[in-house]
């Protein structure tokens, strides 16, 4: 039976790769890497760096697809990414029908973790339910984006016995600080950070975490709002692209 492998590389720094991942991707026949487009090359890249580092399998090689771009014009979010799912799904079984063998392996190289906002294992278990191709598949952790931001911030995820959400931009301004003192926001394309008015409040952000070129902010909110909304703006125009997160916080370890 064909095997799929799911593994993550960590956010962009190839050194994030696990002995873990390095002896998934040498096992694999096939290395699966995704393109989207001229703007987000570098993507792409990494990728194909982290093969050319670590991969050592002689009969192993690496296959290229690209990913079609998700209709944000829907008015319903549900919607449109139930449908650029479904789209990814087709894509997928062809590539294993097309590419691997029947006891084939096929590896896909996952940006940060599989598990924490990255929709590959939801769509693989699309491809098993549709029932076309034979298949079973395992998923490798790796370094996630919000390790990389912590790290680089030199701060532990937590305040001292209390939780932390993990949110999107669409639902940061419902719950923090009221529900979670510690929000941890990813996927924010419309900067919700710049609505909350909380002058108590704290923002760690960053930006092309683990790479070259990582771009880190932190302070008071009120005070670095205007000056991550520039610096966001001015590196997406530089690149093409921009891959962000931040941590909002509000209180301390150990408050009187």
């Amino acid at each position: 039976m064909r095997e799929i492998l799911i593994v993550g590389i960590g956010s962009g720094n190839p050194e994030h790769m696990t002995i873990q991942a390095i002896n998934a991707l040498n096992k694999a026949d096939v290395l699966f890497i995704p393109t989207k487009g001229a703007k987000k090359v570098e993507l792409a890249d990494v990728r194909r760096d982290i093969i050319r580092r670590y991969v050592t399998n002689p009969q192993s090689r690496t296959v290229e697809y690209a990913v079609p771009e998700r209709r944000s014009s829907d008015p319903s979010y549900m919607r449109s990414v139930d449908e650029w799912h479904a789209a990814i799904t087709r894509i997928y079984e062809e590539l294993f029908l097309s590419e691997l063998g029947e006891d084939g392996i096929g590896a896909f190289l996952v940006w940060g973790d599989p598990m924490l906002y990255d929709s590959t294992i939801r769509i693989i278990e699309r491809v098993t339910a549709a029932g076309r191709v034979a298949f079973d598949y395992s998923v490798i952790p790796g370094i996630t984006s919000l390790q990389a931001l912590c790290a680089s911030h030199r701060i532990p995820l937590n305040l001292v016995g209390k939780p932390v959400e993990i949110t999107t931009g669409r639902r940061v301004s419902q719950s923090f600080p009221l529900a979670s003192e510690t929000s941890a926001v990813m996927l924010d394309g419309e900067q919700a950070f710049a609505k909350i008015d909380d002058p108590d409040a704290m923002i760690y952000w960053g930006a092309y975490l683990g790479t070259v070129d990582e771009i880190v902010i932190s302070g008071r909110l009120d005070d670095k709002k205007d000056e991550i909304l520039a610096t966001r703006a001015a590196a997406r125009e530089r690149h093409g692209w921009i891959m962000d997160i931040y941590l909002l916080r509000k209180g301390a370890d150990f408050e009187q």
